[in-house]
């Protein structure tokens, strides 16, 4: 993944947010990670090339929250049938976000 801009220009805060969403692709909303919630913690998939930094980066930006720690874990795809042929489907990666303590994110109210 490409590293954020140190200048302050507008063209580039712009290029940065795009970066930020361009890591965290979509919050996961299971039973499973709805009971971590009670522990701080929020489940997120990321981008596969998405590193611990980068991940801990674009959360505190997209959501002006603090993060004490970031787990990873990356599955791969299950080799599926489709009719008469055999597909497989896309690796993902996972997220686990553990916010500081007083911290929270609300994922039905959206990003700003």
């Amino acid at each position: 993944m490409k590293k954020l801009f140190k200048k302050k220009d507008a063209a580039a805060v712009v290029q940065a947010r795009a970066y930020h969403y361009d890591v965290v692709v979509s919050p996961v909303i299971t039973e499973k990670s709805t009971a971590q919630s009670e522990q701080n913690k929020v489940v997120f998939n990321v981008h596969l090339d998405a590193t611990k930094e980068d991940i801990k980066s674009s959360i505190e930006a997209l959501f002006n929250v603090k993060v004490a720690k970031v787990n990873t874990l990356r599955r791969l795809g299950k080799i599926k049938r489709f009719r008469n042929t055999v597909g497989k489907l896309s690796d993902t990666k996972k997220a686990i976000i553990t916010l500081a303590e007083g911290q929270s994110i609300d994922l039905s109210a959206g990003v700003k």
